[in-house]
């Protein structure tokens, strides 16, 4: 009888465990269906810790599992942001406006009320009418598929172009870095659609849920959240876990080799940097909700290096380790730089963690690289005794004197 997914992956189960756990553990706490002991502020700040959790997952496949060192992946997460913003913001000026010219003695048209929109949004920029890239801003249906699309059909225009001329390595790694540049850059000038500088604000007031108190959005935007890194989790680990999963940690180890043995290796790469720009729209959509605002700065080459330096830390090529890393530099972002950390006086001079975290973060990374490249994730795996098999000196391969364990650990 052959064993099922969970039986034979067993760190699946645990984690989904975990993660109900934990989620009933802040509903709880919550104020809005609990204690009140964890406040509406931390809620937030723990739904957008599982959105990024859900982006180290995408950036973990794309990386740990296929050796695409992409230095972009963050420009999906904020293309599904500005996706979903874009409905909020018009469907909430639509209800503020139509309140508004509801008191006029003449009943406004569809299309003043649609130019009253369209100033509302566009004055802070100079503008009164909107660009073409809104056509569909008041369609929820339709936005919720452009979160989708948008970063999906972005990284697939890459990716085939990219891969088809078998660009590797650093090159590659710069390449996705020039993309983010060239969409940060676009996006900040204001004849971009997207409101340059000032980017889409007040994301946080949902519309239609004005009588709901933030406390209650708060707690299902985190369900949301957490349904969503679960989904994604066990997707990815469906994909690495059989035959798909060997061939791309084979074109991560030697992609020559996998060429060599008939598999289409740019097939394989183009379809995991597609679909892991999808799982980062997607939690782009659901984070940014809760952050209340999106702005060019969030798509800027420096966020993608972020994500890269979450999952190294946590441990790339574990998927849980990709969890730990994101979760972990979040929340000690978040305590670092929000003035909740203390002070350090040294004497001759005081240490400000507010300035000198991303100097703490850039030295842990270092530190995770020199001496433990295997992550915090590597410390469960010797806690777990997960060792390479003991061959006793026998053959890696199916020839005869093939690569030898003894070798490998030289």
């Amino acid at each position: 009888m052959r064993d099922s997914f969970f039986a034979k992956n067993p760190s699946v189960l645990i984690f989904l465990t975990l993660l109900a756990l934990f989620t009933l553990a802040v509903t709880l706490l919550g104020e809005a269906h609990g204690t009140g002991a964890i406040s509406t502020s931390f809620v937030k700040t723990l739904g957008k810790t599982l959105c990024l959790c859900l982006v180290a997952i995408a950036m973990d496949l794309v990386w740990g599992y296929t050796g695409i060192l992409s230095l972009g992946h963050f420009a999906f997460f904020g293309l599904g942001g500005y996706m979903i913003g874009m409905w909020l913001m018009y469907a909430r000026t639509e209800l503020i406006v139509a309140e508004s010219l509801a008191q006029a003695e003449i009943p406004p048209t569809p299309d003043e009320i649609r130019d009253a929109i369209a100033t509302q949004i566009f004055g802070v920029v100079g503008g009164s009418e909107f660009p073409a890239v809104w056509a569909f801003a008041h369609s929820l249906p339709i936005q919720l598929a452009l979160v989708v699309l948008v970063p999906g059909a972005l990284a697939l225009v890459f990716g085939w172009l990219a891969f088809r001329s078998r660009v590797t390595g650093v090159y590659l790694s710069i390449l996705t870095q020039a993309m983010t540049l060239a969409l940060a850059l676009y996006l900040f000038q204001n004849d971009s659609g997207l409101r340059g500088n000032n980017g889409l604000s007040g994301l946080q007031n949902i519309p239609g849920a004005g009588d709901i108190p933030q406390s209650i959005i708060s707690i299902r935007f985190f369900w949301a959240s957490a349904a969503a890194l679960a989904a994604g989790y066990l997707l990815a680990a469906f994909m690495v876990s059989g035959k798909f999963g060997s061939v791309i940690r084979g074109i991560r180890d030697d992609e020559a080799r996998v060429r060599f043995l008939g598999y289409s290796v740019e097939g394989y790469k183009l379809f995991v940097f597609t679909l892991t720009a999808v799982i980062a729209g997607v939690a782009g959509a659901l984070y940014y909700p809760q952050a209340g605002i999106i702005n060019p700065a969030e798509v800027a080459p420096i966020a993608s290096i972020y994500l890269a330096v979450w999952v190294a830390i946590g441990g790339r090529g574990r998927l849980y380790g990709a969890v730990i890393g994101a979760a972990l530099v979040s929340l000690l972002s978040t305590w670092f730089t929000g003035g909740q950390a203390p002070a350090l006086p040294l004497g001759f001079y005081t240490v400000d963690w507010v300035d000198w975290w991303q100097v703490l973060l850039g030295l842990g990374f270092v530190l995770v690289t020199l001496f433990a490249p295997s992550g915090i994730g590597g410390l469960f795996d010797l806690v777990a005794g997960r060792r390479h098999p003991d061959r006793h000196g026998a053959d890696l391969g199916p020839d005869k004197g093939s690569f030898r364990e003894r070798e490998a650990e030289q």
